[in-house]
């Protein structure tokens, strides 16, 4: 799949020259990709996993934490509909559902674990100021959750994307029936959830929403 640039609107433009629309809180591709975001050691089984498990339809975002070898810790899903793409009110919607599946690690001197956003769109796989707000909302409730900041992937028509690394499939996609958990007979598998650093009761009633 392609990566490219959605035709930039007068916001885009304002930003990308310095003007007022900056307090909009989104990053730019190249932000992103100057920020070191870490690779995801299977996107398809990641991206496989989380659609079977949250079935997301256009405007569902699915944030989902990973501990070592990407093991998924917890996740959640919810669906935030937004005319102004404003990265402030994305980061407190995933913040806020942050804290409801996972304790925080502030008192960590370095992150250990990875906060994943899947977000399902309309549109084509390339890049959008809205995704751009999603970025700039993930970087940020991870930092305010003690997490680091992972990849960022949509979901389209056209398939998948992990946006700034050049991978994606076609499948799943925002029309793919979801593949029952534990099916691995299809094209993906789909991810475990595993439990890790003694995760208590709650949290394992609460994971992988």
């Amino acid at each position: 799949m392609t990566f490219g640039f959605a035709p930039l609107s007068s916001t885009s433009l304002a930003m990308t020259t310095g003007g007022p629309s900056r307090h909009g809180r989104l990053l730019e591709p190249a932000e992103w990709t100057a920020a070191g975001i870490p690779l995801l050691r299977n996107p398809r089984e990641m991206v496989g996993g989380l659609h079977s498990r949250h079935r997301p339809v256009p405007s569902t975002a699915v944030i989902a934490v990973l501990g070592p070898e990407d093991r998924l810790v917890a996740s959640a899903s919810f669906t935030q509909r937004s005319v102004s793409a404003d990265g402030w009110e994305y980061r407190n919607a995933l913040l806020s559902h942050l804290r409801r599946v996972l304790p925080h690690d502030l008192r960590r001197r370095t992150p250990v674990r990875t906060a994943v956003l899947l977000y399902c769109r309309e549109g084509d796989e390339r890049w959008t100021e809205e995704d751009g707000a999603w970025m700039w909302g993930l970087r940020d409730a991870c930092t305010l959750h003690g997490l680091r900041c992972g990849a960022y992937i949509t979901l389209t028509r056209g398939g998948w994307q992990v946006l700034g690394e050049g991978r994606g499939g076609r499948r799943p996609s925002s029309d793919s029936a979801p593949q029952r958990l534990g099916d691995t007979s299809g094209e993906f598998a789909p991810l475990a959830l595993h439990t890790r650093g003694g995760a208590s009761d709650a949290l394992r009633r609460t994971a992988a929403r």
